[in-house]
């Protein structure tokens, strides 16, 4: 990868780790799907005007929709809102293997032993950072979330196959707006409330909304989806393991949660395990036979 796109990957976990703290204190007046529903929809407002519909891509965008945003969103805040915020972080983390698996099945990404070595380090760190895991009684909330990371990385496979054929920007622009209403129709059959819960909510409530819509989804998934056009899912993938430790860092500066030794040394072990995977050695360039002629 070329420097400026290690530094677009770097952004995205800052973008999504960041948008998690946020999103966490945002489900204390929101209904999770009700927010997601109000993301998509601040995301779509802002984008759609700037970029055409992707015609001849529009029903795969709509499959990639119902997968990776209405289904996963639905699933995953669900869940996040009964579970604690150390077991959130690490269930969240099992859509990092379940892309890599689902890569390496169905789009044949070369895993590598560097990377696959690389991942367990960084997953170590999350594992630290996160602390063990005591569910509790959510057993129910710890299988949406899980379900909900696995249909997160079926979606990336989708995004991954679409070739960079639609850009980033296009991509989540109409991402949003098909997710939008889905996420509407499943707020309005599974919650309920919505009216009083919007026109009771706060100017902090609606900085959230704001920060999720354009932060977290118009410029982070942007950044994502430009990315996925133009490397593997599997050396893409793994800068998704700073997210633990920007959302760490997010709770630190903005909900004044200690900062232990046991979170900076996570954080270490995270960074060099996502190291360990970018930085791989330099490929020697094969010698042409004496007979082959000079590639222009």
């Amino acid at each position: 990868m070329k420097v400026a796109d290690v530094l677009l990957a770097l952004l995205v976990p800052v973008l999504w780790g960041m948008g998690f703290t946020f999103a966490k204190a945002g489900l204390d007046h929101f209904p999770p799907i009700l927010l997601m529903c109000l993301r998509f929809t601040v995301a779509a407002l802002v984008l759609i005007w700037f970029f055409k519909p992707p015609w001849g891509e529009l029903w795969r965008i709509f499959i990639i929709t119902v997968i990776s945003a209405t289904l996963t969103y639905s699933l995953v805040f669900t869940g996040l809102r009964d579970l604690d915020a150390s077991t959130a972080i690490i269930v969240v983390k099992l859509e990092v293997p379940f892309a890599a698996i689902l890569a390496t099945i169905f789009l044949k990404d070369p895993l590598g032993w560097r990377r696959a070595v690389g991942m367990v380090l960084a997953f170590a760190g999350v594992a630290l950072i996160a602390g063990q895991p005591r569910p509790h009684g959510e057993s129910i909330a710890l299988i949406l979330v899980v379900s909900g990371g696995f249909a997160w990385a079926i979606g990336q496979v989708l995004v991954r196959k679409l070739g960079g054929r639609v850009s980033g920007f296009r991509l989540i622009a109409w991402v949003a707006a098909l997710a939008a209403p889905q996420l509407l129709v499943s707020s309005l059959i599974f919650e309920r409330d919505q009216w009083t819960v919007i026109t009771s909510a706060g100017w902090h409530d609606w900085a959230i909304v704001l920060y999720l819509g354009l932060g977290m989804t118009a410029l982070g998934y942007a950044t994502w989806y430009h990315l996925l056009g133009r490397h593997p899912v599997n050396q893409v993938m793994p800068f998704l393991l700073l997210v633990p430790v920007t959302s760490m860092a997010g709770g630190v500066l903005i909900l004044g949660e200690e900062l232990t030794p046991a979170v900076v040394l996570g954080a270490a072990i995270v960074i060099s395990g996502v190291a360990f995977i970018t930085i791989g050695r330099p490929r020697r360039p094969r010698a042409l036979p004496a007979s082959a002629p000079p590639r222009k």
